[in-house]
């Protein structure tokens, strides 16, 4: 049994590094805002600085907000000696920087798997995310063990930078989704239809899916409480169109959450874009 290590203790990663150690792997955390690790504190070790932590396990998983968080968390582990170690980005970041941390990591003889997640915090808890890993085989099949107790399905969809790739296509239909819903509630309503209703005719239909019923109780209550940011969609579409999506639905998808953000929303769940189409 290897000593693994869990980077960045957020939204996400806090349910995610819960359920390894439910499992009962050796486990160490750490994380920037340190009260976020008192959850640990009696079954496994709380890591005071990423030096520390990188040295003292084998396999490191990280999961963190965007660009800038795991640049600056890798930084420092390319200061250690990573021979042998296996890292596990799960964070949603760009390709680019991604397939960069993985080159950067063998040469200094470590392995690199980029595994981001479909879910948001509930199938987080639950342990039934989706994982899109790219990777060596043998680094992924390293990673198996961990990744069965994190999701219900995992994914080798090629090599380095691809689990990204994958990542960036599902959050980009993911906007499509939500943008879609919150419009054809509005319609749906302006017509007389209330939203219970036309939420379960969704719902029970052929255009039902997890994500349109995830997201129902929030419409019905008209509380956009966090599970997955605005913020963070609006960076994902961006991040796509950074990869190249340049289709008759990018700009519009772009000018909508940006706009959203920009009305003070970004804090809030992505289907609180409804309330932006809605004022507008």
């Amino acid at each position: 049994m290897e000593n693994i290590g869990f980077i960045g203790l957020g939204n996400m990663g806090y349910p995610m590094a819960k359920n390894l150690e439910k499992a009962g792997f050796p486990l160490t955390v750490y994380n920037r805002t340190t009260s976020r690790t008192a959850g640990f504190a009696e079954q496994s070790a709380i890591s005071p600085d990423i030096e520390g932590l990188v040295a003292t396990n084998d396999i490191v998983f990280t999961m963190l907000t965007n660009d800038a968080a795991v640049s600056a968390v890798y930084e420092v582990v390319m200061k250690q000696d990573i021979k042998g170690k296996l890292f596990v980005d799960m964070s949603t970041i760009s390709q680019k920087l991604s397939q960069q941390l993985a080159m950067r990591i063998r040469e200094n003889g470590g392995a690199f798997v980029d595994a981001p997640v479909a879910g948001s915090t509930m199938p987080a808890k639950e342990g039934t995310l989706i994982i899109m890993a790219g990777g060596e085989d043998a680094d992924v099949v390293r990673a198996m063990p961990y990744f069965e107790r994190m999701g219900k399905l995992t994914k080798h969809v090629g090599a380095n930078g691809q689990g990204i790739a994958a990542k960036l296509s599902i959050n980009y239909f993911l906007s499509i989704l939500y943008q879609g819903l919150a419009e054809t509630v509005l319609f749906s309503g302006s017509l007389g239809v209330s939203r219970e209703d036309m939420l379960e005719i969704i719902n029970e239909s052929a255009s039902g899916s997890g994500a349109t019923k995830v997201k129902t109780p929030l419409l019905l209550k008209d509380d956009y409480s966090p599970a997955f940011a605005l913020d963070l969609m609006l960076k994902d579409v961006l991040l796509a169109q950074e990869a190249g999506a340049d289709y008759p639905l990018t700009r519009p998808l772009l000018d909508t959450y940006n706009a959203a953000q920009q009305a003070g929303l970004g804090e809030k769940d992505v289907i609180a874009v409804i309330d932006y189409i809605k004022a507008k």
